[in-house]
């Protein structure tokens, strides 16, 4: 049975002490990974460049993105800004990509918003070209959306063979490629095509337990070498969404993805999650309810059992 692993999304600061102190508040208090999104829309700081400077102002704190947007990078240049920090922060990166969704970015930076599925296809396509480039030596590769005529990276990652690899979403195509290619799979709610938010018909209990029955079918052999988890969007009680959020809690609730109760309540789900369904990362996604989780997660810790 796997360890719990807890995770907390950060978005936001007003200057790189502010940043500093918050990465190490965050490892202070027990979390393993600090993971930054990536949005060209509103306040958020690049992914890339604060993970730089939180793996600086840390020394256990793991550091990764959820998650960044296969459409924004070229995965060859990703690729080497990868290596890069994996190298300076001592091996503490863990990559997280996905296909890119969200419409106002595409509109805004007028960049198109292809079909789902010609998306999914460059993802499939870009981490094949980062594990190849990532393993060393010249690499090769001719795809639909991706060429490469024998490149050759340095710095190698730390990390071996790579980097920890997250993909997450809540559709079938990027589950399937999840199960496929990741090592840890972040089970998500579906967005509807057109990027304008969630599709309100994927969720509650059934929903996850129907994506978590896809995850392990797609897997086969690789399904017991999978970290599974989940983004935690309410904690301890219900509180209106914030500008940023996806997803409208309510609609999962019975999740995991919403841990409602007393810190008690919440360790006793959570060690259901993980012990009846195999999830055992948890990522806090709003950092309003850091305390409420923070006094699960110690509850966790001292309860018998």
């Amino acid at each position: 049975m796997r360890p719990f692993r807890f995770g907390a999304v950060l978005r936001e600061a007003e200057s790189g002490r502010a940043w500093a102190d918050k990465a190490r508040r965050l490892e202070a208090s027990g979390f393993d990974v600090l993971l930054v999104p990536d949005h060209l829309t509103g306040t958020r700081l690049a992914p890339l460049a604060a993970l730089t400077a939180a793996a600086c102002a840390t020394e256990r704190l793991r550091v990764g993105t959820l998650v960044l947007a296969n459409d924004f990078r070229h995965p060859a240049v990703l690729a080497k800004e990868a290596a890069t920090l994996d190298l300076l922060s001592g091996g503490r990166l863990e990559v997280g990509l996905g296909t890119g969704w969200m419409a106002a970015d595409y509109a805004g930076a007028g960049l198109a918003l292809e079909p789902p599925g010609v998306r999914v296809e460059r993802l499939r396509e870009a981490v094949a070209v980062l594990k190849g480039l990532w393993a060393g030596g010249p690499f090769r590769f001719t795809g639909r959306h991706y060429r490469l005529g024998g490149l050759d990276q340095r710095p190698r990652p730390v990390q071996r063979p790579h980097p920890p690899l997250l993909l997450g979403g809540g559709g079938p195509r990027v589950l399937r490629l999840a199960a496929e290619q990741a090592d840890v799979v972040n089970i998500g709610t579906r967005v509807r095509p057109d990027g304008g938010g969630p599709d309100a018909r994927d969720g509650g209990l059934e929903a996850f337990l129907a994506k978590l029955r896809h995850v392990r079918a797609a897997a086969g052999d690789r399904y017991d070498r999978l970290e599974l988890g989940t983004s935690v969007m309410q904690v301890g009680e219900r509180k209106a969404e914030e500008p940023w959020s996806a997803a409208d809690s309510s609609a999962l609730d019975g999740t995991p993805q919403v841990l409602l109760g007393t810190p008690r309540d919440i360790a006793d789900k959570l060690r259901h999650w993980r012990d009846e369904h195999g999830v055992s990362y948890f990522v806090v996604h709003h950092e309003r309810d850091l305390p409420a989780f923070t006094a699960a997660a110690e509850e966790l810790a001292t309860a018998p059992g």
